[in-house]
């Protein structure tokens, strides 16, 4: 399908992918800042560099700092300074969040009509705010876009994507949108269609848009190849990769999954790009320095079915359906397993682990090669289904369930 690309008000990839292999986000700010921005943390990676926080649990747990309520759904949080920011529903009306980081009091919301749609799920918004300055941009499962202001919740700009159009072999389940947006420079980058589209920030006005078809429920993810900027994504029957700054198709690698469930996000690292997804299918490491991609290992020692992994120090850190999996970056060879959390998720900050399993119970781990130890644990108080990935920023880690129970969790030093 040819790529019907626009203008683009964005024309320094090189300068951008220089930016961002010096460890400073598209924001400008440097990761070691302790914003928790959008889905997957500064650098889109599920991992954060802050140290200013305990490792040092006791024996109870942490404290839980506060409660609020936030809707159904699975969006999880954007943290901006002193706000943050999270979506859910209730009565078929989508809400976005903005709450006091140390209070959880509310300081605006912003509602729409939309319905819940509970698919064998209890259903809601599932993707998460990105904050970028004085704007926040937000994505629901029936393709409302908005452009808020950050301080205020006003509507800077909306738009209203179309349903994604079924074609000959799809499933019939569809959970509607669920990819977090991506901030890149002037862009906006959304995995809608068949590979992807980008708006400008400000206006809302196309970029480029590789035209209709069917999204996976993955985030777009920046990657740099031979100093330019590209852009992955897991869509309904495969990874495709494109140009960042023109949406020009870069290459595609066929990855079909039960339902069309390709929900977690890519790894890509120095020339190599990680997939896994659930029902069976299992998880593979490929070459793409070529320009076509090229298998180096595919096994089932990593089947991630809802939840993204993490890569630190050469090991991929996430759950092979319910049990907790640590294997090789290198060579797909399983190094331990953990059982008991479920389905659970997972971030990375400053080498350790912090582990949400469904149930609700938040653990803290070192990431080590060698085997599973918990350091700590908190039984979140209220029960539901925890399936969004925690955050942490500035020594506090925000939690939620489906239910819309939100909590903050105080773990700093």
């Amino acid at each position: 399908m040819a790529c019907t690309a626009k203008a683009s008000l964005f024309h320094l990839p090189g300068v951008l992918a220089i930016v961002l292999a010096s460890g400073m986000n598209t924001s400008g700010q440097d990761k070691s800042a302790t914003d928790w921005p959008c889905w997957r943390g500064p650098d889109h990676k599920g991992i954060s560099s802050e140290t200013g926080w305990s490792r040092s649990w006791p024996a109870a747990g942490p404290r839980i700092l506060w409660k609020a309520p936030v809707g159904h759904g699975f969006s999880s949080f954007a943290v901006a300074g002193s706000r943050v920011y999270t979506m859910g529903n209730s009565n078929d009306v989508d809400t976005v969040f903005c709450l006091d980081a140390q209070t959880g009091k509310e300081l605006w919301n912003h509602s729409y009509p939309c319905p819940l749609t509970p698919l064998s799920y209890e259903g809601g918004p599932s993707a998460t705010p990105a904050a970028d300055g004085d704007r926040l941009y937000t994505l629901s499962k029936s393709g409302h876009v908005f452009c808020l202001d950050a301080a205020t919740g006003e509507v800077v700009w909306s738009k209203k994507l179309d349903p994604a159009p079924r074609q000959e072999g799809d499933y019939s389940v569809d959970w509607g949108y669920a990819a977090s947006p991506l901030v890149l420079g002037d862009m906006l980058v959304l995995s809608v269609g068949w590979a992807g589209m980008a708006l400008n920030k400000e206006t809302g006005q196309p970029i480029w848009d590789n035209g209709p078809g069917r999204p996976g429920y993955s985030s777009p993810v920046p990657f740099t190849l031979g100093g330019r900027l590209g852009v992955a994504m897991l869509v309904a029957r495969g990874v495709v990769a494109v140009e960042a700054d023109s949406g020009k198709l870069l290459w595609t690698i066929p990855w079909r999954t039960t339902w069309d469930q390709n929900a977690p996000d890519l790894l890509v690292s120095e020339g190599k790009l990680f997939v896994s997804t659930g029902h069976g299918v299992g998880c593979a490491l490929y070459e793409i320095t070529s320009g076509t991609p090229q298998e180096i290992w595919r096994n089932k020692n990593m089947r991630n079915e809802l939840s993204s992994s993490v890569l630190w120090k050469g090991f991929v850190y996430g759950f092979d359906s319910n049990r907790l999996v640590c294997v090789a970056w290198a060579t797909g060879k399983r190094q331990w397993s953990e059982a008991g959390l479920g389905r659970g998720t997972l971030i990375l900050v400053d080498g350790y682990l912090i582990v949400l399993g469904d149930q609700g119970k938040l653990v803290l781990a070192e990431a080590s090669d060698e085997g599973f130890k918990a350091l700590g644990t908190l039984q979140m108080p209220a029960e539901g289904r925890y399936w969004t990935a925690p955050a942490l920023s500035g020594g506090r880690i925000f939690v939620r369930n489906a239910a819309g129970d939100g909590f903050c969790v105080d773990v700093r030093k």
